[in-house]
């Protein structure tokens, strides 16, 4: 893809979603670093699961490490190869009290020397609390990258590289979000959802999925299910930081901010999203 078409290309999913983020529930940054482990392998919706229960009672190492394997376990049944993930968050704890004074580490170095913590993971984290510019790689992007013809690449490391390379340095803060969930939500593996997306025309994906055939297409765009709305999480010990407070585009009010006697018993029905804003 040519560089016009990247910035192009850029351009559209930033206006479509202006400020992406983060599906996973965190408000600091060793609680953004659990969560991202965790999700290896498995959904955001089932970290989110799991961390609703878990952060409430313990969200510092210390407070992770007090717990052990066998405590943090029933935490963590949610999430897939549970038992393998408890281990690691237990001895990631143990390592940030012992080695980073109870700090998450700001160098990838030292990122991926903890239990649990590979390239992926460290990228997320350097991007979303340190600000580096790094471009993490999941299934996704991966996807999304080849398939466009944005960053070609036999191996995840291969589209890591060819995404930085390719990637204006106004939009590289936010690329990985972007991509993210338009994998997520509209260029999904099975039957992308090529019509309802605001990139198509940019796209070198030779076999495109038709309007006939967009019924066949499993994408939340088409069955018009957005990112999550923002939600407001109430800890005793303290603020949150809105930086790394998850938040959606296009996200809608929420039911828990309803004022008493708001709610029927008959169920409204709610506008459409539009596709763009799902990106």
């Amino acid at each position: 893809m040519n560089p016009a078409r990247v910035r192009t290309l850029f351009r559209r999913l930033q206006a479509a979603n202006p400020h992406p983020t983060t599906e996973l529930l965190n408000d600091t940054p060793f609680e953004l670093l659990v969560a991202v482990m965790l999700s290896a392998h498995t959904t955001d919706k089932s970290v989110n699961v799991a961390t609703r229960k878990l952060f409430p009672v313990a969200n510092t190492p210390a407070a992770i490490a007090k717990l052990g394997v066998e405590g943090v376990k029933p935490y963590l049944k949610t999430v897939g190869l549970y038992n393998m993930k408890a281990k690691n968050l237990i001895g990631l704890a143990q390592q940030i009290i012992d080695q980073h004074s109870g700090e998450v580490p700001n160098s990838r170095e030292a990122l991926e020397a903890l239990p649990g913590v590979g390239r992926k993971t460290a990228s997320i984290i350097l991007n979303m609390v340190f600000g580096q510019n790094e471009i993490a790689v999941d299934t996704h992007i991966f996807r999304v990258a080849n398939r466009t013809g944005l960053a070609p690449g036999k191996t995840p490391r291969a589209v890591e590289d060819a995404l930085v390379a390719a990637t204006p340095k106004e939009y590289i803060k936010d690329a990985h979000h972007w991509l993210l969930l338009h994998g997520r939500y509209v260029c999904v593996a099975r039957v992308p959802a090529c019509p309802k997306c605001i990139i198509a025309d940019l796209c070198e994906y030779p076999d495109k999925t038709p309007a006939k055939k967009l019924d066949k297409s499993d994408a939340p765009v088409v069955r018009r299910v957005g990112p999550r709305p923002p939600e407001t999480k109430v800890r005793k010990s303290g603020a949150a930081s809105p930086q790394l407070r998850r938040s959606s585009a296009g996200a809608g009010r929420s039911r828990a901010a309803e004022p008493a006697g708001a709610r029927t018993t008959v169920a409204r029905k709610r506008k459409p999203r539009a596709a763009g804003k799902l990106i």
